[in-house]
């Protein structure tokens, strides 16, 4: 399974919107997009999306920008997930308007497939946003204690 773009890009926003959740000045559009390298565009459409599902507060004009609305210890990958996602139907018979597969009943690649599917929307549904970009501890070669939050840069 592979996800979209859409979801993937709607991570990112979270992810970065998490990371930059106490400092005063709320997170913009543009600076995410420079910092991933997606369109501005693209990235508009998405927050919008975000902002119905009650992910981010947007705020329009000067000083305005985006916010999560809920603590990222409370936003589960999972839900973000399935929200963002269409489509799971992984194969034909998933979709029984479509399904004109002739061993439907007797094969049992469905259900296989169905019972993967829920452990990998399991494992999501374990993992919060906080979880994600929560700070990490590393030593450097002189031993001090570092903390660094992987995978977004700062602004």
């Amino acid at each position: 399974m592979r996800l979209t773009h859409w979801t993937d890009y709607s991570l990112r926003v979270l992810m970065y919107c998490a990371v930059h959740a106490e400092r005063e000045q709320p997170v913009t559009i543009r600076e995410i997009a420079e910092a991933h390298g997606i369109s501005r565009s693209h990235l508009t459409k998405i927050v919008v999306a975000l902002s119905d599902q009650g992910w981010l507060e947007t705020t329009r004009g000067r000083g305005g920008g985006l916010r999560l609305l809920r603590p990222a210890p409370e936003i589960r990958l999972g839900d973000v997930v399935r929200q963002a996602e269409t489509d799971f139907t992984m194969v034909e018979c998933f979709d029984a308007a479509s399904n004109s597969c002739r061993i439907d009943g007797h094969c049992r690649l469905k259900g296989v497939l169905q019972s993967a599917l829920g452990s990998y929307l399991s494992v999501l549904d374990g993992v919060t946003l906080a979880d994600l970009v929560a700070p990490q501890q590393l030593r450097t070669a002189q031993g001090k204690r570092v903390m660094v939050v992987v995978g977004l840069p700062a602004p």
